[in-house]
């Protein structure tokens, strides 16, 4: 039997019932055609048809296009802290099973994917790092991440601590300010360190989750770096965009006979070569402060230090579909001197972390880089993120990482 909604009803156009029974969950600010009084920014709001149908509980926002993400569409839901850990409980779960040996470092909920909309949770061994997104996930999370400390724990994992990294201007499209620091866990002490130290395939980095870029990791091309460290032995290796040096060591590690690391950021350079002590692979490993539209460019020019493997792993050129056209220009820069740069024979590996870069636009883009760079792209493999980062085939958005590897014929 349902229960009594107590919940402020929005109706909401054909179009946007129509995307909601396929499965999205967001409703967008134009596609509210009528929304009852006493509702409150970040609370929960009734989805309804014009005819009255019930379809979907979600948390709206007054600030944001995205005016109400759908958390549930079953009408007997109690949105208690109950409901909130079974969530959390499945998110685990999966990750447990999906990730093995390796889920002391995964993310660990990944936004509309894991039905937490506008919250992305990353785990670093004993520590989460967090990001908040939405307003409707700022209001509960003084009840979900107690729960997620909970949770874990129960299951025999330490957990020493939660950070909140919401210094992102994206907060700003929902009315809120950016901050970051402890979250405070009743009974729990802050640490006093904000880096840590994570294995990830074998290797050891240093992670520093309040300055690092995102949550200070990206944990997304976790097999993917595998994948080339796997092509890496005995070549001549260019990492571009290296950020901790994640691509770099795991071709050290995979037994490349030399490495460059290359990052526009002398910080995320210096936290590479500290990655690459850590490890004891500084022999066959050099880093350099360039910025990669100068550099590969300039090694054409020079035709003095020779690559046969070449890693691009930029950040996202486009952030929405209004810049696409422009990053598209930017991926094919890189992607056309890299493939000039490599002799016949030599390896790429390329990718995008930009869900507005869909598949088939950074493909074409591929084909048009290999047709004026006079080359043949032979595929080995295509792949996309680590499976903790779920792809929701009925939400577009959370497929967002292409990777390629090539070798240039």
């Amino acid at each position: 039997m349902k229960q009594t909604r107590n919940y402020p009803k929005a109706i909401i156009t054909k179009k946007a019932e129509r995307s909601v029974e396929q499965g999205h969950p967001w409703i967008y600010d134009t596609e509210i055609l009528s929304l009852e009084e006493g509702w409150e920014n970040g609370g929960l709001v009734d989805a309804v048809s014009e005819k009255g149908k019930y379809l979907g509980t979600g948390l709206i926002s007054r600030h944001s296009k995205i005016r109400l993400r759908l958390i549930s569409r079953n009408a007997n839901d109690r949105f208690d802290a109950p409901f909130f850990g079974r969530r959390i409980r499945y998110a685990w779960e999966y990750r447990k099973t999906v990730m093995g040996k390796d889920v002391g470092c995964c993310r660990l909920i990944f936004g509309e994917a894991d039905q937490f909309p506008g919250l992305t949770v990353d785990r670093f061994n004993d520590i989460l790092v967090t990001q908040t997104l939405s307003v409707g996930m700022e209001r509960l999370k003084d009840t979900v991440f107690p729960l997620l400390y909970q949770v874990l724990t129960e299951d025999g994992q330490n957990i020493r601590g939660i950070y909140e990294r919401n210094d992102v201007s994206i907060r700003e499209l929902e009315g809120m300010g950016q901050n970051q620091g402890w979250y405070p866990l009743h009974g729990i002490p802050c640490p006093d360190a904000t880096v840590t130290e994570i294995e990830e395939n074998k290797i050891r980095y240093l992670v520093d989750f309040e300055n690092g870029q995102k949550t200070g990791f990206f944990l997304d091309q976790k097999y993917n770096r595998l994948a080339v460290a796997k092509l890496a032995k005995g070549k001549r290796v260019l990492d571009c965009f290296t950020h901790t040096g994640s691509f770099a060591l795991n071709a050290a590690m995979g037994g490349a006979a030399h490495v460059c690391a290359v990052d526009i950021s002398q910080a995320a350079v210096d936290m590479a070569e500290e990655n690459a002590r850590r490890n004891g692979l500084t022999d066959r490993m050099v880093f350099r402060k360039a910025n990669v539209f100068d550099l590969l460019p300039a090694l054409e020019e020079e035709k003095q230090e020779k690559f046969d493997f070449i890693i691009l792993d930029p950040p996202a050129f486009t952030k929405s579909r209004k810049t696409v056209h422009n990053a598209s220009k930017g991926y094919k820069e890189i992607n056309l001197r890299a493939m000039k740069l490599l002799p016949r024979g030599g390896y790429l590996a390329t990718c995008s972390c930009s869900h507005f870069m869909p598949d088939e636009l950074f493909t074409r883009m591929l084909r048009s880089a290999a047709r004026d760079a006079g080359v043949e792209l032979r595929q080995i493999e295509a792949r996309q993120q680590a499976p903790d980062h779920p792809i929701l085939w009925n939400v577009p958005e959370t497929d967002y990482l292409k990777f390629y590897i090539f070798q240039v014929v």
